[in-house]
């Protein structure tokens, strides 16, 4: 999933999360200077020069220093070698039949309500990744939108990014509250080659919660152009409170008054006929990713050729290695002095 965000650089990491646990390097630096201090302090305890270094003759400061690097450099190392750095090979054109998908998620506040487990995001976000996989020969691309909308990610044949764009959406990504459907939709439509009357989908994914008059009317237009919108009902008509994240308190009207939000369905289905799309009730994820996936299936199909780098040399072989070829070092290397015994001779 990382891998993908990174990958218009010539040189990545295909698991760049991995680099967090280099945070471990400095807390052993760290915790070897408290030791050399502790082991200082108790030498100055005992008092007596002589009988200290008498205890300590046999010890090798500079191999336990020089076994304390083996080891910060093993580490170093493993956790390279498992973030995966890798190089770009030759690029090639790639064709493939496939059509142009672009995802319309809510993010707006109400989506934050847990009637649906763990929250409506998060469960709409479950759902897009399952469907991300299933469209491999999909160009995608990413709206977010609440009260206003934001092009988060054109079409683009890099599912991996889609999937990095699409676990970061939260409602902080779009300040203006609200469910504004047509401004979603005519941004998707603008995202699309106009020349083009097929192979144009939306997915639009959302609880309906506020009534857009200009949704369907929208929808329509879309269908003019040969895109067909299919939306997804991620809630429960009974509805539930919502939880404000900053000041975890349930939200209130302008009376007081705690706000139910429900699932709008009807508004929901007005756009998907409209345009000749589906409706589907977000309830089991493996079933709606497989109607989805099939209705998108469905849709003719073009030859998407793309100039991608196909072909990566990994270089995570090496990291681990030397990191092993190190730790067998360290293990061998002792902590005493080598002592040089001299026989007496006889009188």
């Amino acid at each position: 999933m990382a891998g993908g965000s990174l990958s218009y650089r010539l040189m990545n990491f295909e698991n760049p999360e991995y680099l967090i646990a280099l945070l471990l390097i400095p807390g052993l630096v760290f915790f070897f200077i408290r030791l050399i201090r502790w082991k200082k302090t108790v030498s100055g305890r005992i008092g007596d020069p002589q009988l200290v270094n008498q205890l300590v003759k046999s010890f090798s400061a500079r191999n336990f220093l020089i076994k304390f690097v083996l080891i910060a450099l093993v580490i170093l190392l493993l956790i390279t070698g498992m973030a995966n750095p890798r190089a770009r090979g030759a690029s090639e054109n790639v064709t493939r039949q496939g059509v142009d998908v672009m995802i319309v998620l809510d993010v707006s506040k109400s989506m934050l309500a847990t009637d649906v487990k763990p929250s409506r995001l998060d469960k709409a976000k479950q759902l897009l990744y399952r469907l991300v996989d299933r469209l491999a020969n999909d160009r995608l691309g990413l709206i977010l939108f609440a009260g206003r909308s934001y092009m988060q990610m054109p079409l683009t044949p890099d599912h991996g990014a889609a999937k990095l764009y699409i676990s970061e959406a939260s409602p902080n990504a779009v300040p203006t509250q609200g469910t504004v459907f047509a401004e979603a939709l005519q941004m998707a439509n603008n995202s699309f080659n106009r020349n083009e009357h097929k192979y144009k989908a939306v997915v639009l994914i959302s609880d309906g919660e506020d009534h857009d008059p200009e949704g369907v009317k929208t929808a329509k237009q879309l269908a003019e152009s040969g895109v067909m919108i299919n939306t997804v009902g991620i809630g429960s008509p009974e509805g539930s409170i919502i939880i404000d994240p900053e000041t975890h308190e349930p939200k209130k009207d302008e009376k007081g008054n705690i706000v139910i939000s429900r699932l709008n369905e009807p508004e929901l289905q007005g756009i998907s006929d409209a345009s000749n799309g589906i409706y589907i009730r977000l309830d089991n994820l493996e079933d709606a990713t497989i109607t989805l996936s099939q209705r998108l299936d469905g849709i003719e199909k073009r030859a998407l050729t793309e100039n991608e780098f196909v072909n990566y040399k990994n270089y995570f072989p090496w990291f681990i290695a030397v990191a092993l070829i190190l730790l067998v070092i360290e293990l061998y290397l002792p902590e005493r002095k080598r002592m040089i015994h001299h026989k007496t001779k006889p009188a």
